[in-house]
């Protein structure tokens, strides 16, 4: 019998967008679901199989919140690594606006809620992700 071969834990691939309105407030969705449920944050997902980056951005925004949008360029990479629990994920967030629609809860399963915020009044708790989005934004 052949030994079975167990393959190591990997990374996995998100993705996510800081869309901020023109009055300057940041939109977030509070997750319901690990990693970081009852955190707010930047709303995204994970990258498909065979998918681009931008692409999956777009795909998701469109699945969560039933808006399209443009993306301005990559604003930071996060690395968020949480040894204790066996994952990895890697998140490129972009800076993106809205060019059609208005953001409703489309996956309420997975959100608790979605909001804009002023940047001196986000609530909190914060996930990994937006907080290092807000520092490579210098906001």
């Amino acid at each position: 019998m052949a030994d079975a071969v167990i393959a190591a834990p990997a990374p996995r691939l998100g993705v996510g967008a800081f869309i901020r309105d023109p009055a300057g407030r940041l939109l977030l969705v509070q997750r319901r679901r690990k990693p970081e449920a009852g955190h707010w944050g930047l709303p995204g997902g994970k990258v498909d199989f065979g998918e681009t980056v931008e692409a999956a951005v777009r795909r998701e925004i469109e699945e969560e919140l039933g808006v399209a949008l443009r993306l301005d360029g990559l604003l930071c990479l996060v690395d968020q690594i949480d040894r204790a629990a066996g994952t990895h994920w890697v998140a490129p967030v972009y800076r993106a606006a809205i060019v059609a629609g208005e953001p409703v809860n489309r996956e309420p399963a997975a959100l608790a809620a979605i909001g804009w915020f002023a940047l001196d009044a986000l609530p909190q708790p914060l996930t990994l992700a937006t907080r290092v989005a807000l520092e490579a934004a210098s906001v």
